[in-house]
């Protein structure tokens, strides 16, 4: 045996180099696929998204929603600086008209922000026409709401500026205290409630995307998980109604506390019509709610 050893170790330091190298190769793959199945999407996999280089003139050709339109060519345009009501809330018509107004059927100057596209392949501009800018216009007019990522500031003054004005002023759509938009509850009756109802609880029940009005009180905040996933750090984000960074709101579950939930949270919530239940607070500029226990959580049936 020694013999065989000796007159063979070089083939056997070769083989155990390759072990040693494949195992490595393999474990690296699968972190890779791990980081890549709880991470959120990104504009990385729109590989086939041609080049719109910043201050492009187009023709808007459709109305989307209050801050999603389509230019000539078919492709879709998310506005910088704003968020507007969804489909099922209460100004989603109105912003969707006012944005109408605004540039239907006209050419359009596209300025880009810290980022080029989003998970949904759509370019992500502020919109200049006939020397408006579209998000600070939609904001004064109580359209729509500043939104913001961390990185975009550009404009970031005079539109949160805008809102504060139209929120004391009680202008348009979000803020008209006759129209009263900023519950936000969906009127969704295909969904039944057994716990985090107000007859249960004495909460008011609001709309994801409104849950910004609310910080400091607590509230049942209603809405679909968008995406969801688990950080390096364990801790999971349940972003509604958007996907993460155009959430309109989070719920999340710090990895302390994830013993009491159902394994893999981020799989089981994603996709579904929830409530939520607590306090809400702001963290780089989005509402939240930190889930310390199973019971603030409910699924529509």
């Amino acid at each position: 045996m020694k013999k065989f050893f000796e007159k063979n170790k070089i083939f056997l330091a070769i083989v155990v180099g390759a072990l040693i190298i494949g195992g490595a190769i393999y474990l690296s793959s699968i972190n890779r696929g791990e980081v890549a199945e709880k991470s959120p999407a990104t504009g990385e996999n729109c590989q086939n998204i041609p080049e719109l280089p910043d201050n492009t003139l187009k023709l808007a050709t459709k109305i989307i929603d209050g801050d999603t339109f389509l230019i000539e060519g078919g492709a879709s345009v998310r506005i910088l600086g704003i968020d507007a009501d969804e489909r099922g809330y209460p100004c989603y018509d109105a912003a969707k008209n006012k944005l109408e107004e605004l540039i239907l059927n006209k050419e359009v100057k596209l300025e880009k922000g810290p980022e080029n596209i989003d998970q949904y392949c759509r370019y992500l501009r502020y919109v200049i026409s006939d020397g408006q800018n579209i998000s600070l216009e939609l904001v004064k007019e109580g359209m729509a709401v500043a939104r913001f990522s961390p990185e975009g500031t550009k404009y970031r003054e005079e539109i949160t500026q805008a809102e504060k004005e139209a929120k004391e002023n009680k202008v348009g759509c979000k803020w008209s205290a006759s129209i009263v938009p900023d519950s936000g509850v969906m009127e969704n009756k295909e969904f039944q409630w057994e716990k985090l109802t107000p007859e249960l609880t004495g909460l008011k029940v609001i709309g994801a995307c409104s849950a910004g009005n609310y910080y400091g009180r607590e509230v049942i905040v209603e809405g679909k998980i968008a995406d969801a996933y688990c950080s390096k750090t364990n801790t999971v984000f349940l972003n509604f109604e958007k996907p993460y960074p155009n959430h309109c709101f989070v719920g999340v579950i710090f990895s302390s506390d994830q013993y009491k939930f159902v394994q893999n949270p981020e799989n089981y919530y994603s996709n579904k019509n929830v409530r939520i239940r607590g306090e809400i607070k702001e963290y780089q500029g989005k509402p939240e709610i930190i889930l310390n226990d199973p019971s603030q959580i409910e699924i529509g049936k």
